[in-house]
C-alpha cells in the first residue's frame, strides 16, 4: 500500500488513487544490514475480540516477511494470541514471543506493555518496535513507531466505557509524541492525530491497508441463508457493522423504514458483534413495524458472511467515523454495488466506486440505496469501479509503505547519533 503522506492538509477529493507503494519493483533504498530485527507490539490482539484490527495484524506481518526475507521479525504477544499466531502461517523470518499476560484483562496489558515489553524486545535484540495497535511503551528503549488506528475513543467517547475512555485518553496522546514516527490508516486519521494530539504533521505517516477477509473456500448457500434467517426472496440490503454509536445505525433503519413495511420491500442485514446499542436498536426495529425487514445476526462465521455478500443486491455503510473501512473494500471486492458515508476515510477507500451519503440525513441514505435497488445500470457502473479500485488495495503495498517508515525511522535516529 502506498505511503500516502498528505501533510496534515485537506483531504483529497473523492476517487484520488492510491500512488505507487515506496520501493514497491525496486531495490530497498536502505542498506541491507540498517534494520536486520523488527519487534511487533501484538499485545492488544485478543482472537475475535478486537474486529478490524486482528486483520490487519495477520496481514500485515505477512507481508512484510515476505516483502523483506531478509529481515527477522518478533511479535510480542499475550498468552490468548500465542496459539493461534504460531498456526497462522507465517514465514519462518518471523518468531512469536509471549509475554506472560492475560490481555483481554485490559489494565494488566497495558502495565505489561509499559514494563515487560521494552525488556523482552531488549533482549530479542530488535532495532525498532513497531506497535500495531494505537497505544505504545512511553519508553520504548529504541526507535520506535506506533499505529493509531482511529481515534473514536475521543471523536465518539460513549462508544467506550468511562475506564477504557480513561485509560485511552492517558496512553494514546503520550505514546504517540514520544514515538519516534506515527503510522496512521488514512489521511483522515493523520489529520487527527495531527490536531488532537498535537503530533508534528511530519512525523506522521497514512499507509492504507489492503482488502481483509480472505474469501472461504465454502461459503454457506443463498437458499439456506435465506431460510435460516427469514428473508424470503426479497432483494437483500447488506451492512457489516458492530452496534456501536459511531456506526450510526439508527439513521440506518430509520432510512430503511421508508423503503420497506412490514410486509413488502427489501431486508436489511446487519452482521456485527452487538456492541453496546444492541438492545436500542431492536427497540426501534419493533418501533418503526421492521421486525423481520431488518435482521440483527449478531457474529457470523466466515462462510455465512460470505454467502450473505454474495446473495445481497447491495451494501450500505451509514458510519460517522471510521480509521479506514475494510468492509467497503470487502464489498467492493466482491463485485457488490456500495452506499457508504461521506464522512472521516471512507472517501478516501472509495473514491468514485461508491454512491456517497451524507450520513446524518436518513433520507440521503434511503435515496442511495434505492438508487442502488432500483437503477440496474448504476449499480453495474460502480460494481465495475469497485472491482477495479478494491484490487489497488493490497497489502504488499501496505508492506511497502510500513517499510518506508521504518527507513525513515533508521535514517532519523542514525543522524541523531552521527550528530551526537
Amino acid at each position: 500500500m502506498a505511503d500516502l503522506t498528505s501533510g496534515g492538509g485537506a483531504p483529497r477529493p473523492a476517487g484520488h488513487e492510491p500512488p505507487p507503494a515506496p520501493g514497491v519493483g525496486a531495490a530497498p533504498t536502505a542498506p541491507a544490514d540498517a534494520i536486520s530485527h523488527v519487534g511487533l507490539n501484538l499485545l492488544y490482539l485478543v482472537p475475535g475480540a478486537v474486529g478490524g484490527s486482528e486483520i490487519y495484524a495477520h496481514r500485515l506481518v505477512d507481508a512484510l516477511a515476505r516483502h523483506r526475507p531478509d529481515v527477522r521479525f518478533t511479535a510480542f504477544c499475550g498468552r490468548e494470541a500465542a496459539p493461534s499466531l504460531r498456526d497462522v502461517g507465517w514465514p519462518a523470518n518471523v518468531r512469536v514471543h509471549t509475554i506472560p499476560v492475560n490481555c483481554a484483562n485490559k489494565p494488566a496489558r497495558i502495565v505489561a506493555e509499559s514494563t515487560l515489553l521494552p525488556g523482552a524486545a531488549a533482549r530479542a535484540g530488535v532495532d525498532l518496535l513497531h506497535s500495531l495497535g494505537t497505544t505504545a511503551p512511553l519508553i520504548a528503549g529504541r526507535p520506535s513507531v506506533v499505529t493509531i488506528l482511529d481515534l473514536i475513543y475521543a471523536a465518539f467517547p460513549t462508544t467506550f466505557p468511562p475506564a477504557a475512555r480513561i485509560g485511552l485518553r492517558a496512553l494514546v496522546g503520550p505514546g504517540a509524541r514520544r514515538a519516534t514516527r506515527v503510522i496512521t490508516i488514512s489521511d483522515a486519521v493523520k489529520r487527527d492525530v495531527v490536531t488532537r494530539l498535537r503530533v508534528p504533521a511530519d512525523r506522521v505517516d497514512p499507509v492504507l491497508l489492503g482488502h481483509g477477509m480472505r474469501a472461504p473456500a465454502d461459503p454457506t448457500a443463498p437458499d439456506v441463508l435465506r431460510a435460516r434467517l427469514g428473508l424470503g426472496d426479497d432483494p437483500v440490503v447488506l451492512c457489516v457493522s458492530a452496534a456501536l454509536v459511531h456506526k450510526n445505525l439508527p439513521r440506518l433503519i430509520d432510512a430503511f423504514a421508508t423503503l420497506a413495511d412490514g410486509r413488502s420491500g427489501p431486508r436489511l442485514v446487519i452482521v456485527g458483534h452487538h456492541g453496546r446499542e444492541r438492545d436500542g436498536l431492536e427497540r426501534r426495529i419493533t418501533d418503526l413495524g421492521l421486525d423481520g425487514r431488518v435482521v440483527l445476526t449478531g457474529w457470523i462465521d466466515d462462510a455465512d458472511l460470505e454467502g450473505l455478500y454474495g446473495l445481497a443486491a447491495c451494501c450500505a455503510y451509514p458510519s460517522l467515523y471510521e480509521g479506514f473501512g475494510l468492509p467497503v473494500l470487502e464489498a467492493m471486492i466482491r463485485g457488490v454495488p456500495i452506499a457508504c458515508s461521506d464522512a472521516t476515510s471512507l472517501p478516501e477507500v472509495a473514491g468514485d466506486a461508491a454512491l456517497l451519503f451524507d450520513p446524518r440525513d436518513p433520507q440521503a441514505i434511503a435515496r442511495a440505496i434505492t438508487t442502488l435497488l432500483d437503477d440496474p445500470s448504476h449499480a453495474a457502473r460502480l460494481r465495475e469501479r469497485g472491482l477495479a479500485r478494491a484490487a489497488r488495495f493490497t497489502w504488499e503495498r501496505c508492506a511497502a509503505g510500513v517499510w518506508e517508515t521504518y527507513r525513515r525511522v533508521r535514517t532519523a535516529t542514525s543522524g541523531r547519533r552521527a550528530g551526537s
